[in-house]
């Protein structure tokens, strides 16, 4: 008989109370996988959207990422990956079809690919684990790793160069904002509310304006006017801001859509020819693709991120932390759209 573990399982599609604690059958890594024992999960709005029957792929048991500890392998393991990933080692877990396509981070175990985990230990010390407590850690994967792929795989920040990042106080605009500061980019961000004006700016951005519609334009503040366009656009709003955003960076700049904060509509009537800017090179990232061909982890620098919080560079603890068993008031605070940051579920 197959063994059993526990798991948050959506149950029908529906608000926050869809979710219950069920025995599921604990997974069974195959080749290439890993087991990993959940210590602690972030909460994201995908599993929001997967809940309400709204995402393209979903699965029962979701969740997009976790931490943990590395329980087991397929025997026989493969030498590299039994090296890199030592049996109880301290990882993070993000993406690789989590919650979408097998069972995700709400459960106790989690099988999923090698390639979708990275190690939180040093390689060389057992003495240099993280300082982080598991709460700590499960804020970052998910955010951290979509920031950095977008800030500079995709969009290619530079030092100096002018960001705009739309929609910055959400839990991946923060880490955007967060990174970018770190690597000397002039960031303006915004967010619907000015009462977060000096969060932003207490975070590094050089300037914060509110998020709206025809975005800098008699705002009183005319900096980015005088200057011209940006260099580069971070626009998690969606498509209801696109060709604004578009518009607002410089030819030859470019502007990744990342998000959708403001609906999932799509863009009425689009005609590129007559609707876009010249010259300036638009793409799309998805997170999913994390620890693809494409976008490997192994590129992520995310245990060099954690280092940088350690030493007390920027601040990323969590907003709300629920225990494991209060995962319908996890959701509803997800659903509030008022934490100001990240939620995280420990075990």
């Amino acid at each position: 008989m197959a063994e059993s573990m526990r798991a948050v399982v959506i149950s029908s599609f529906g608000g926050p109370e869809v979710l219950s604690h069920q025995l599921v059958p604990k997974p069974v890594p195959g080749a290439d996988e890993v087991l990993i024992r959940v210590r602690a999960f972030g909460v994201n709005h995908a599993e929001m959207h997967m809940r309400k029957g709204e995402w393209d792929e979903w699965n029962p048991v979701t969740g997009l990422e976790c931490v943990g500890t590395i329980e087991s392998y397929p025997s026989p393991s493969s030498h590299a990956s039994a090296e890199r990933l030592p049996i109880g080692g301290r990882v993070a877990a993000v993406m690789g079809g989590l919650g979408r396509t097998r069972p995700g981070g709400y459960g106790e175990y989690v099988a999923v690919a090698a390639s979708n985990v990275i190690s939180l230990d040093h390689p060389s010390s057992s003495k240099s684990r993280s300082r982080l407590s598991w709460e700590d850690l499960a804020a970052l994967p998910e955010v951290y790793c979509t920031a950095w792929s977008c800030l500079f795989t995709v969009l290619e920040l530079k030092k100096g160069e002018r960001l705009l990042i739309r929609g910055a106080t959400s839990t991946l605009g923060q880490a955007a904002l967060h990174l970018a500061v770190d690597a000397g980019a002039v960031v303006t961000a915004t967010t619907r509310r000015a009462e977060r004006f000096a969060q932003l700016r207490d975070m590094g951005a050089a300037e914060a304006v509110r998020e709206e519609a025809g975005l800098l334009r008699g705002s009183g503040d005319d900096t980015a006017q005088k200057q011209g366009l940006f260099d580069k656009t971070l626009n998690l709003i969606g498509n209801s801001v696109l060709l604004e955003s578009v518009a607002l960076t410089r030819a030859g700049g470019r502007m990744l859509q990342a998000g959708w904060l403001g609906g999932l509509a799509p863009v009425a009537d689009f005609n590129p020819m007559v609707q876009m800017a010249s010259g300036v090179h638009f793409s799309l990232f998805h997170s999913k693709v994390l620890g693809t061909p494409a976008f490997p982890l192994s590129e992520v620098p995310l245990r060099d991120i954690v280092r940088k919080i350690e030493e007390g560079r920027w601040d990323a603890r969590p907003a709300r932390i629920f225990e494991y068993r209060d995962i319908v008031d996890a959701h509803r605070a997800l659903d509030s759209h008022d934490v100001g940051g990240k939620i995280v579920v420990r075990h």
